[in-house]
């Protein structure tokens, strides 16, 4: 102690330090192990909770990021409506369609718009790629469309390149229509595109309906086989368009709540 308390002892008490350490950090190693464990634990199961909370939330960003992305689809189509009414310059009302009935001979579909916004049996229905086909029924909030590529509906066409006139007719098929009565010598062919020729009093002229797929002449017989596909995507449309002919619009408003219109004439 005398030496010590003479600061003689210094290379003594390194030494000492120096045997002892091992020592100490033996006896501390239970208490630091145990608390680097007990962290490693809280650190693993706080960043499981994190990381579940963070697939949540990506899984959240990706639903919202879906809609979004619906609605801008839905968004770009109705404009594409309004565009094209502009352009055919007919008085138009968007509706949206209700139920679909595709059984094998009966394509019919029902949409939103009834005789409270003017609907009339008779009246054509078109899509931004062309005709879809046209009212059957109606009740105050919802119409009853009969395709074109329902058996029963027939519709006057002509080809657009030649004028050469036509009548296209349903075959129970939502991608093909026939052109039956052609002789094998028309002047037809795979490519043309058929469009409404005004005759009949429900079709305004000039609306797209198919584009013809074969002309296949049959010998034998007088008149060749002559198959087309609608333009109207008629398995994948949400939307349709209900049109009115100029003199209809002048004395109509759909905006308007009226319930009575004479009936058109049924081309089906």
């Amino acid at each position: 102690m005398i030496i010590d308390h003479q600061q003689r002892a210094d290379w003594l008490h390194k030494a000492l330090s120096l045997a002892v350490y091992p020592l100490q950090r033996l006896a501390a190693a239970p208490v630091e192990i145990g608390s680097a464990v007990v962290g490693g634990m809280k650190s693993r199961a706080t960043l499981k909770s994190e990381n579940e909370q963070l697939r949540k939330e990506v899984s959240r960003l990706k639903r919202r990021t879906l809609k979004y992305e619906a609605l801008r689809k839905e968004n770009d189509r109705l404009r594409a409506f309004l565009d094209n009414s502009f352009k055919l310059g007919e008085q138009m009302l968007v509706a949206e369609l209700v139920s679909v009935n595709l059984a094998p001979f009966e394509h019919l579909v029902l949409v939103n718009k009834g005789t409270h916004f003017g609907v009339h049996v008779g009246q054509p229905v078109l899509s931004i790629d062309g005709v879809v086909g046209q009212v059957i029924r109606v009740s105050p909030a919802n119409a009853e469309i009969l395709l074109i590529t329902d058996p029963s509906h027939a519709i006057p066409v002509q080809v657009n390149r030649n004028g050469l006139r036509a009548i296209a007719v349903g075959t129970g098929r939502l991608n093909e229509l026939e052109v039956p009565n052609l002789p094998n010598n028309s002047d037809i062919k795979a490519g043309d595109l058929l469009v409404t020729s005004g005759l009949g009093g429900v079709f305004p002229q000039g609306y797209p309906v198919a584009v013809i797929t074969q002309v296949k002449a049959r010998a034998g017989k007088r008149f060749a086989l002559v198959t087309a596909r609608p333009s109207a995507a008629l398995d994948r449309i949400r939307e349709v368009l209900l049109t009115w002919a100029r003199e209809s619009a002048q004395s109509f408003d759909p905006s308007e709540n009226q319930d009575s219109h004479q009936p058109a004439t049924d081309e089906h």
